[in-house]
């Protein structure tokens, strides 16, 4: 019975270890939150926000059960020119000295076929919150160098700028953002 008892035990453990907390790494720079969106129907604008934080719980054995808490300081906004941050961080788009903080909170995550997954989940931005759907690939998980562990996630979404209070004309072309995520977690 004893022995019994004891490989029970070890099972449990063995299944709950593959599910776990994970620190999204900023850090290490290893985590980015980026976005674009065309540049008067000619080209493409990307910027990223270089100030965020959060954590995600994952399990390999059970991945329906994720969940993820990300916190922006959009204040941190950077697409690589001044003038076009301070424009960005103004009134006419992010607002950024009512409105310094954006907030995603899932509420669900549907895996599907080889690796990807569809993440929903509520993001305030500008003061409005909306749902939005997260098209995610999980990349990759296993220990790192330093005697930790980690794992890797990359995922799209986009949404209309109008939906968060945006409407700042750029003309037909640019209306709608996409948002481009990659994180990397360390097992807390």
């Amino acid at each position: 019975m004893k022995k019994l008892t004891a490989l029970l035990f070890v099972a449990l453990l063995s299944t709950t270890a593959q599910a776990a907390e994970y620190k999204i790494d900023t850090k290490g720079a290893h985590a980015f939150v980026q976005f674009r969106i065309k540049h008067l129907g000619y080209s493409w604008l990307y910027g990223r926000f270089d100030d965020f934080s959060g954590s995600f719980f994952y399990d390999d054995k059970a991945p329906e059960k994720s969940s993820v808490n990300v916190d922006i300081d959009v204040t941190s906004l950077n697409s690589n020119h001044a003038e076009r941050d301070k424009h960005l961080r103004g009134s006419d788009f992010l607002h950024t000295e009512k409105f310094p903080n954006a907030t995603f909170k899932s509420t669900s995550f549907e895996p599907l076929e080889d690796g990807k997954a569809l993440l929903k989940g509520e993001l305030t931005l500008r003061g409005v919150t909306k749902p939005v759907t997260i098209d995610v690939t999980n990349i990759g998980g296993g220990k790192d160098p330093w005697g930790g562990y980690r794992q890797g996630f990359s995922g799209t979404t986009e949404f209309d700028l109008k939906d968060f209070g945006i409407d700042y004309n750029l003309g037909p072309a640019s209306q709608k953002v996409e948002m481009i995520l990659d994180i990397e977690g360390i097992r807390i």
